[in-house]
């Protein structure tokens, strides 16, 4: 018999498609399964700093919010409990005010969280489940990067988003006879780049795991313009790592502004540059992310009535697992140059610019 009478929800760092898929499956497996009581924690743990701020989460509440981005109780990534910033006589002051935070969430007779968030997020639940936290993690990161699960939802539905992009430039860059440089998110790994690259049809992808030299991809340009294709498209990560000869050029972020810069630069075509930004983050979750979603936020309610803690769930062969959060963090799941998914792209075509 489990000893727990309620539980919280918190969803921190970047928002993602389907992070109220997930407080929805867990609020409903909690009332429903269970009889549990659920509290919404707003804005990270900084809802556990200003307890007057959580609310109570029911039925009546998570209904309807399926379809819908972002998250209901809102996020932060500056909400780190450990390391709180604070000013004090004009001077910055970081604390520790975890303890803090404990005291207040069995003030709400809170009994164990549930933490969403990525990386960041999972570590402060890791040290808070060291302090004797009853914590369990969600995964969520569009970026595709966390090494522990297989797929993280909200990333499905950013290559919706980036492959109707590039589906639209199409039309202009081939009418203009122009490269188009599309900049996409991935702060650190190449995930949304390579598949959206792929699934939009890109000529050029360019990712931080796989080094490049702006040569090589005006040659590529040239190439294709010889063989009678008179317009390029051109997918960048955020994250790349620009060549000795583009730093000088850099205009800082964003990177996609330099790329295009140097492209018209050496190989004097006409560029335009589109930066997806954050509409990679918005909009309805897809129907995997849905289902993944909803299949992440039911397991971890489960996790905490088999009182499996300081556990996160994960997506592995196509099953929901349990792994340690403490294996999960730290750990980024990289895009191997050699992988399968480069090796398909480079079958059909396209350049990396190495």
């Amino acid at each position: 018999m489990s000893d727990i009478r309620c539980i919280g929800i918190a969803t921190g760092g970047g928002d993602a498609p389907g992070l109220n898929a997930v407080i929805r499956a867990a609020t409903k497996a909690a009332i429903l399964q269970h009889g549990w009581k659920v509290i919404g924690i707003p804005d990270g743990f900084d809802g556990l700093i200003w307890p007057e701020k959580s609310f109570e989460l029911t039925l009546e509440r998570v209904s309807g919010i399926l379809p819908r981005g972002g998250t209901i109780l809102g996020t932060t990534n500056r909400g780190n409990p450990f390391q709180y910033k604070t000013e004090e006589n004009g001077e910055e002051v970081v604390r520790d005010i975890s303890d803090q935070i404990i005291s207040n969430s069995k003030e709400l007779g809170i009994d164990a969280i549930i933490t969403i968030g990525g990386d960041g997020s999972q570590k402060i639940g890791y040290e808070l489940f060291k302090k004797g936290v009853k914590i369990v993690g969600v995964p969520k990161t569009i970026d595709n990067d966390l090494s522990a699960t297989e797929l993280t939802f909200g990333f499905d539905t950013a290559l919706h988003t980036v492959s109707d992009a590039i589906d639209k430039i199409h039309t202009t860059a081939a009418s203009h006879h122009r490269v188009m440089v599309v900049e996409v998110m991935g702060r650190d790994c190449g995930w949304i780049a390579l598949a959206g690259g792929i699934s939009g049809g890109a000529h050029v992808i360019l990712i931080p795991e796989i080094p490049f030299t702006i040569k090589s991809v005006c040659d590529f340009i040239a190439q294709r313009e010889r063989h009678g294709s008179r317009f390029t498209i051109v997918v960048v990560a955020e994250g790349i790592k620009l060549p000795p000869e583009l730093k000088q050029m850099a205009r800082g972020w964003p990177v996609g502004n330099t790329i295009g810069d140097a492209i018209g630069l050496f190989s004097n075509k006409e560029v335009r540059i589109s930066v997806l930004g954050h509409i990679q983050r918005g909009g309805s979750p897809s129907p995997y992310d849905r289902v993944l979603a909803t299949r992440f936020g039911v397991a971890a309610v489960d996790l905490i009535a088999r009182g499996e803690y300081g556990k996160m769930v994960a997506l592995r062969a196509n099953s929901i697992v349990a792994v340690d959060v403490a294996s999960a963090i730290g750990k980024l799941k990289s895009v191997h140059p050699e992988g399968e998914l480069v090796r398909t792209a480079r079958a059909i075509g396209i350049g990396f610019g190495d």
